[in-house]
């Protein structure tokens, strides 16, 4: 059997970093992690190959090439998605259709060859039991959830490492909290469930086989969910590994703002190579988050919160959300003032939606006040639903955010209140990269020579230069990714002003 894996294009947009990555000459940020552990599922006598669209373009001999075409994708892929089943359709070529957009929409794809939903632990083994008797059905569902103790390494080797910016592997699935909007535990329940440590290190030893020595993304809905297995197995595994193989990883993931609350975790964190963490604090109002059952954020001083996490030794990138019932007309001036005085540089500001399945989604439709279904992107200036604000001032307020937090000015100040607080851990990480040299060149000229940020541009440059040559390059970084927010901003600003944005 000859399989073409294919993982549909991402849009541009915030998350992309689409001009962030041609600094360092790179074509994604990150491999499609959930169709390369798919692979490994696969009989091993089958034919593999893997085509990422965000890397490469799909060729029809590549589609002519293979016996089955298997399809992963969430909602934002989805106009992609439908363009490589249409070019599927016409040659006549076989489709396995699998992954978020697919498990949360299958009525939408009756006319994908087979549908393999939920979890592919429980599914995929089904499939392949009625293809081997020659009796494969059209849908294949599971109640229940994987036991991941079974998942296996993920096919690395079928990737082109060189084109990614990152590399990715998965510890744990599930979310122990219950936000209204987040449609996390509608796909993997609200008991994490994790992986043995013995797994978690078999998956770096496979990067770190292949010659990857640059920074891993742990692709974690909450990190932290199960606290106790972290503190006692997973980390100290890591922290070991790490140590025998000289730190050739700086990892990242997501976690909840109650991680500030757990010093002994945070410390484990940062000896074990974390650098970064990705938080959901969504509002500072607490009508809101009462809201959305965001009960991890209540009653704390959500400030002080990150700046005792960047203290730590982790830098704090963010998710806020504005256009929640309870959100007063002030919210966007309150929303800017938290995000400049928190020093979270990369803020990443939504409008709400609701996800098809969430509880805000079947609140929301008994109300009657949903309109269409997500675009997957809740930065593109579109909304679902009727808001309870006005839809002018709230698409207006939350441009105001955007216009003001990116701008240079306040986008470079937060840079330098988030480098004052951040401790960053004494460790080596590898030899500085050649692309990265390439690239600090590059942001001298693209931002210090003909960028409007020039200013403020070399006043960061020769601040951190002095004050914290040791964040130095750290400081660049950001201010290319200051650059991409600011380029994405202008292009959902110009698709507003066409019509092409809004409800």
């Amino acid at each position: 059997m000859k399989i073409l894996l294919v993982y549909p294009q991402y849009p541009t947009t915030f998350w992309s970093f689409k001009y962030a990555l041609k600094f360092i000459s790179k074509k994604a940020s990150l491999p499609p992690l959930g169709l390369i552990t798919v692979a490994a599922m696969l009989p091993v006598e089958w034919e593999q190959r893997l085509v990422d669209l965000n890397v490469k373009p799909l060729r029809d001999a590549d589609l002519l090439w293979a016996d089955y075409v298997l399809i992963s994708a969430m909602s934002i892929q989805r106009a992609s998605a439908d363009a490589i089943i249409s070019r599927c359709t016409t040659l006549g070529v076989k489709m396995i259709a699998g992954g978020p957009l697919f498990t949360a929409h299958p009525e939408d794809y009756g006319h994908v060859d087979h549908l393999v939903l939920n979890e592919a632990e429980l599914t995929m083994p089904l499939f392949l039991q009625d293809l081997a008797k020659g009796l494969p059905k059209h849908l294949y569902t599971a109640s229940g959830w994987a036991d991941l103790s079974a998942t296996l390494v993920p096919r690395f080797d079928l990737l082109n490492m060189k084109k990614y910016a990152s590399m990715n592997i998965q510890y744990s699935r599930g979310c122990p909290f219950d936000c209204d909007f987040c449609n996390i535990t509608v796909l993997f329940g609200r008991v994490p469930r994790t992986k043995a440590a013995v797994q978690v290190i078999a998956e770096l030893e496979s990067l770190y086989a292949r010659g990857w020595r640059n920074s891993v993304f742990i692709v974690d809905d909450n990190f932290i969910g199960h606290k106790g297995k972290l503190k006692k197995e997973v980390l100290p595994a890591i922290i070991a590994w790490m140590e025998k193989r000289k730190h050739p990883f700086a990892l990242y993931t997501e976690v909840s703002i109650n991680l500030a609350d757990d010093e002994e975790l945070m410390q484990l964190m940062v000896k074990a190579g974390f650098d970064q963490v990705f938080v959901g604090i969504e509002s500072p109002n607490e009508e809101s988050l009462a809201e959305c059952s965001k009960l991890q954020n209540r009653n704390r001083d959500l400030i002080e919160s990150v700046k005792r996490i960047q203290r730590a030794g982790l830098e704090v990138q963010a998710g806020f959300i504005v256009g929640f019932d309870k959100d007063p007309a002030a919210i966007f001036e309150r929303l800017i003032a938290f995000i400049q005085e928190s020093g979270i540089a990369t803020a990443m500001v939504g409008l709400l939606n609701a996800p098809k399945g969430t509880k805000l989604y079947h609140r929301l439709k008994e109300e009657g006040r949903l309109l269409k279904s997500v675009t997957g992107d809740n930065t593109d200036f579109t909304i679902n639903f009727v808001p309870k604000m006005n839809t002018d001032a709230l698409i207006a307020g939350y441009r105001k955010i955007l216009e003001t937090i990116y701008s240079p000015k306040k986008y470079y100040a937060r840079i330098r209140t988030f480098l004052r607080e951040y401790r960053p851990a004494q460790v080596r990480r590898g030899p500085i990269r050649i692309n990265y040299i390439i690239a600090g060149f590059k942001s001298v000229v693209r931002l210090g020579i003909i960028g409007r940020e020039r200013y403020q541009y070399w006043k960061l440059f020769f601040w951190s230069l002095f004050r914290r040559p040791r964040l130095f390059p750290l400081a660049i970084t950001l201010s290319i990714y200051g650059f991409h927010f600011r380029k994405v901003f202008r292009m959902h600003e110009k698709a507003l002003r066409a019509g092409r944005g809004a409800v």
